[in-house]
């Protein structure tokens, strides 16, 4: 038995890589294709970590990892510089457009719903 649990924590462990590994390459795309990006990762309870992305020219996304152990050996695999919060300067390098401003106002101030 103590082999199979050894196995197992070996097969998870190497799939945590993997899975930091991918997630890094989508990382270090969204980066090239913004001018950069900076990040911060963000508890979502069970389902994972979010890790948000904020590129240099305001495009910004995010990702989802299963874990936060995960999120951050992809953060730093990809060279993301981490914020502990999303707040201030960091917040401010993003930049919304029409569709965001209807989804998060519009909707609450009889603003177009984008369906």
């Amino acid at each position: 038995m103590a082999d199979t649990k050894q196995g197992d924590t070996t097969q998870a462990k190497a799939g945590a890589e993997r899975t930091a590994a991918k997630l890094a390459k989508r990382i270090q795309a969204f980066s090239k294709e913004h001018g950069g990006a900076e990040g911060q990762l963000a508890y979502i309870g069970q389902t994972g970590t979010r890790i948000v992305l904020v590129g240099e020219d305001g495009g910004w996304g995010d990702l989802v990892a299963p874990s936060h152990d995960v999120a951050k050996s992809a953060a730093e695999k990809a060279g993301l510089t981490l914020h502990e919060n999303f707040d201030g300067d960091f917040a401010a390098k993003v930049r919304t457009g029409p569709y965001e401003w209807t989804r998060m106002a519009g909707i609450q101030i009889g603003g177009p719903s984008n369906d």
